[in-house]
């Protein structure tokens, strides 16, 4: 494998913290530099305080670093963008441009710029979502979503470089807390569930949306960079799949666990949200030009997070 020094800007969210150890593993811990704009205390990486929104501190990391790729997962999400768009498209596109502009001018081989089921919107077909669709998001973090497809598309053939894509759908994992999501009822109804709380559902029971676990992800991400540049024709983003269900289903599954576990329903801002994105998602051409194939579904996801959380909080079945 060529020598290749990796750069992690946002390492502390949702799947930078699940990535890490990844990466390390393939190109060897000092190959990998962690960033964040704040340390948890938890990272087990060579680590770096970065602010992405400053494009001189970005490209200083680069340099010194002697960086070669770039996997940009620092952005706002949904629900929390929502309560503050103009910041939140602020952050999502400074830090954006920075980074396509640090990998153009200092010759990076790759960049990773993922995108969402967010740049989805009321147009496009709810089942089976092709993957060239109309991307009319009813979100400010799905507008970023669609322009940041745009600017990897026009980076790629204006100046050749070699940006790769996933349009992930809900992240399900162990590993961090939710993160401020429209989905991410389905990681804090297990944290819930395990302890032996209650749970009060944001979304309304038979809300169908494509949902993806951790570990598919990662290898989905890492299946993509690892693919040969000939066979990426999708310059935007590729459709992700893995999994689709409603909260009632996923209720169903964890009861199989825990028969007594008790879910209430109280919709709120999130349910409009989630009624414009897809309910499920073709992913035919992943799995046609790279061999994208899911390896988990929603039982087999429930023992894995089960498995897991019943270990982090120290508590029996």
């Amino acid at each position: 494998m060529k020598h290749e020094t990796i750069l992690v800007i946002g390492a502390n969210g949702q799947i930078g913290t699940a990535l890490l150890p990844r990466l390390q593993s393939m190109y060897g811990f000092g190959n990998v530099i962690a960033t964040d704009v704040r340390r948890t205390g938890n990272e087990e990486a060579i680590f770096e305080i970065v602010d992405a929104t400053n494009a001189s501190a970005l490209a200083e990391i680069v340099q010194r670093h002697r960086v070669t790729q770039i996997y940009h997962l620092a952005a706002i999400l949904s629900a929390k963008g929502e309560a503050d768009p103009l910041w939140a498209w602020n952050l999502n596109m400074q830090t954006l441009l920075n980074v396509l502009e640090v990998a153009r001018t200092c010759n990076l081989s790759k960049v990773f710029v993922p995108s969402s089921i967010a740049a989805f919107g009321e147009h496009a077909p709810k089942y089976e979502t092709p993957q060239s669709s109309v991307l009319d998001p009813a979100t400010v973090y799905g507008i970023s979503k669609v322009a940041a497809e745009n600017w990897s598309v026009y980076y790629h053939k204006r100046y050749g470089l070699d940006v790769r894509s996933l349009r992930y759908p809900g992240v399900i994992s162990y590993q961090s807390m939710p993160g401020g999501g429209t989905t991410d009822y389905a990681v804090a109804i297990y944290h819930e569930a395990v302890q032996g709380h209650d749970f009060d559902c944001f979304l309304s029971a038979d809300t169908l949306l494509p949902m993806i676990y951790m570990d598919d992800a990662l290898r989905a991400t890492l299946e993509l960079m690892e693919a040969p540049a000939e066979n990426i024709t999708v310059r935007t983003s590729y459709n992700l799949a893995g999994m689709s269900f409603t909260p009632a289903e996923l209720a169903t599954s964890i009861r199989r666990y825990y028969p007594d576990f008790n879910v209430t329903y109280t919709p709120d801002f999130r349910q409009a949200i989630a009624d414009s994105w897809p309910k499920s998602i073709d992913d035919s051409v992943a799995r046609k030009e790279w061999g994208w194939k899911p390896a988990f579904d929603l039982p087999k996801m429930t023992a894995e997070m089960i498995s897991h959380l019943t270990e982090l909080y120290h508590v029996t079945i």
